[in-house]
């Protein structure tokens, strides 16, 4: 996901619940230019076919049930027509759905629009609401974070750990935070824990669901360099080569940081390391591009035994 947004002053009026925009009354012009912007990319989503498709199984929102509601929401969300999904996400709480549930869904629904302001009253009611919703407490810690604010950012995220220690989203997002902080070694113990919970965390695209998901921090090269070195202490040679060749082709100097960890310092000279180096030299030189980059080298050599 690109951060970093800019937040304004919202204060939750709950009940009044007409439209999306009167759930929050705001002390800056920010939420009349969200309107707008809102108001013109709909109409521009709108001019997608699917939308002619989709639109013809809308259900009205003055007889729909709560849950069906909701669910059409998700299908507009998963669709990727985020306005109306807040829309109907609003409409079941006037149906008298699920407040908490349907707060989390209105907030990271925001979050895909990058209203973070909007996203944040979201989550501060659902918490509100639910002290101990883990959840809330995560994606008020991803509207922090998408501020630049990753110290309180850290604390929201340990407060869904202390909620729920299951959860490999909090922990990788936790993780995320202190990459900011650049507390790297915290970082690797959190992306640990992660990976410990669900292995297949890190190759999450991080967009839908009701559970904030912070992918990748601003500074990705070092974020990759890092998962590298997380992953040469798990003994995982393919996603450790994986993330040096992401790092290198983005410009970081894998070769020079790869002397200060013992265990990626072993493999300066593997013939692996060496080609991604060069490799991503050449891209970046423009001596070869990413289409043919596969075919102008010699696949990667076997592992050489010790």
């Amino acid at each position: 996901m690109s951060p970093h947004l800019r937040s304004a002053c919202y204060i939750v009026l709950f009940g009044l619940l007409s439209s999306p925009s009167t759930l929050i009354a705001e002390s800056s012009s920010a939420a009349q230019q969200n309107a707008a912007t809102t108001e013109a990319t709909r109409e521009l989503r709108h001019k997608d076919p699917q939308w002619d498709l989709v639109k013809l199984h809308l259900p009205d929102p003055t007889t729909a049930t709560a849950e069906q509601l909701e669910m059409v929401g998700d299908v507009l969300r998963a669709r990727r027509f985020p306005e109306d999904a807040i829309d109907y996400y609003t409409y079941a709480l006037r149906r008298g759905g699920n407040e908490v549930m349907l707060m989390n869904k209105l907030g990271v629904t925001q979050l895909d629009l990058r209203h973070t302001a909007a996203a944040r009253a979201y989550f501060q009611r659902a918490v509100k609401l639910q002290k101990k919703d883990a959840v809330a407490w995560n994606n008020l810690g991803a509207v922090e974070y998408m501020d630049g604010h990753f110290a309180t950012a850290i604390s929201n995220y340990n407060r869904a750990i202390k909620l729920n220690k299951t959860s490999a989203i909090y922990h990788s997002n936790l993780a995320t935070a202190y990459f900011e902080e650049k507390k790297y070694k915290d970082a690797r113990e959190q992306f640990k824990i992660a990976l410990r919970i669900d292995p297949d965390m890190a190759h999450h695209d991080g967009t839908g669901g009701l559970t904030a998901h912070m992918v990748s921090p601003e500074d990705h090269a070092r974020y990759c360099f890092e998962m590298a070195r997380l992953y040469s202490e798990l003994g995982d040679e393919a996603n450790m080569l994986r993330y040096l060749t992401m790092a290198s082709e983005s410009g970081f100097d894998v070769l020079s940081e790869m002397r200060s960890d013992s265990k990626l310092d072993s493999y300066r000279k593997d013939p692996r390391v060496v080609l991604i180096v060069q490799n991503a030299r050449a891209l970046r030189s423009g001596r070869v591009t990413v289409d043919n980059a596969q075919t102008s080298v010699p696949p990667l050599p076997p592992v050489q035994p010790n």
